[in-house]
């Protein structure tokens, strides 16, 4: 009796498409509000309290508005396996975008936040917690390059996971920001200065589980090739 093989294909699994929609949608109310942003400024705008210092200065928030967008949609795809794997060097093409991006949207959050007017709500606790974020996404960015010129990839992806965390935090602040504003008012300085604060804090420790995790799935396969390494 003969017997036919059956090749058998598995079906694409979805599950690694998850994390950039999700980070995607994550950002995406900080992204349309920047557009909107944009939109006002390029259609001859009336100046307001609210626009003012917009109006005065537009170069750092028209900056800051591109930058982070696209920091923001093209760092999710840096979470996909197989778009790091793909061959062509659409991982590095990607992050010689990403890096510049990334370093002139802190610098221009960090100008905005040290050089505008401050609006209601915005006090000297947030103007300081910007100020040390900024500095930090630009440190992680900075020790991600050093880390890439030196062939260490695994820390110079989690440099990187680091810094997009940072560069993310205005979609988690504009989810946390609505129960605050509705217990304490939206120009609280304490509470917003709180939640803001948090919100980065609670990025960092998620881009700390997924470096964790992707680090012992390095030391599995490690582990499972030199197991079917022949000696």
């Amino acid at each position: 009796m003969t017997v036919t093989a059956t090749r058998i294909t598995p079906k694409r699994s979805r599950a690694p498409w998850l994390a950039p929609t999700a980070l995607i949608l994550l950002a995406l109310i900080p992204i349309l509000a920047g557009g909107m942003r944009l939109t006002e400024l390029t259609g001859n705008p009336v100046a307001t309290p609210a626009n003012a210092r917009f109006l005065d200065a537009p170069i750092p928030v028209v900056t800051h508005i591109v930058t982070v967008t696209i920091f923001s949609i093209l760092g999710a795809f840096q979470f996909v396996p197989a778009l790091r794997r793909r061959r062509g060097g659409w991982h590095r093409t990607a992050g010689r975008i990403l890096i510049p991006s990334g370093l002139l949207a802190a610098l221009s959050g960090m100008w905005m936040a040290a050089f505008y007017p401050h609006p209601a709500g915005d006090g000297p606790a947030l103007l300081l917690l910007r100020l040390v974020f900024g500095a930090a996404m630009i440190a992680c960015i900075v020790l991600a390059i050093r880390a890439i010129a030196q062939r260490r990839f695994t820390a110079h992806g989690a440099w990187m996971t680091r810094a997009y965390a940072i560069g993310i935090g205005a979609g988690t602040q504009a989810i946390i920001l609505i129960p605050g504003s509705l217990i304490f008012g939206s120009t609280h300085e304490t509470s917003r200065a709180a939640l803001m604060g948090a919100a980065w804090i609670i990025n960092l420790a998620v881009a700390e589980l997924v470096i964790r995790r992707r680090a012992r799935r390095h030391i599995i396969n490690a582990q499972a090739h030199r197991k079917v390494t022949p000696k």
